[in-house]
């Protein structure tokens, strides 16, 4: 049974679509919640951040996560919906590829505030997202 590009029957499919479904709901539900409780969020990274070198840059540096945590999940979420009608290479290669980029950006922030358990806690995402690209990488 086909839907779309995807074979049922294939466990490789199936693994590269969830990646890509992982990511949509993670960064669009984090960035999302950025967007939707600005203030909340804002006062939490303030407090966060607050004894970090990041401290006085938390006002420009929120909106840039902001805009890449949406941008990577609206991007995942394209890629998946493009894998189930066919060949998606490129895109899901762009949002795996975002993915890493994005939680490298909170793992540098989470060590620059010393959270050393926080920043432990994106290393699973990080591996996934470095799974994801194995799993669409060309391997001819």
């Amino acid at each position: 049974m086909v839907v779309g590009a995807l074979d049922v029957g294939s466990a490789l499919e199936w693994a590269q679509w969830f990646v890509l479904g992982f990511f949509a709901v993670l960064f669009l539900q984090s960035g999302l919640d950025k967007v939707f409780d600005w203030k909340g969020n804002f006062q939490y990274h303030k407090e966060h951040f607050a004894s970090s070198p990041l401290a006085p840059l938390v006002p420009v540096l929120l909106p840039i996560l902001t805009v890449m945590e949406v941008g990577t999940g609206a991007l995942s979420a394209v890629a998946a919906v493009q894998f189930l009608l066919g060949d998606a290479r490129d895109t899901a290669l762009a949002a795996l590829a975002a993915a890493g980029i994005t939680l490298l950006s909170l793992f540098a922030g989470q060590r620059m505030a010393r959270d050393y358990a926080g920043a432990a806690g994106l290393v699973p995402y990080f591996l996934v997202a470095l799974f994801g690209l194995l799993l669409h990488a060309d391997v001819r």
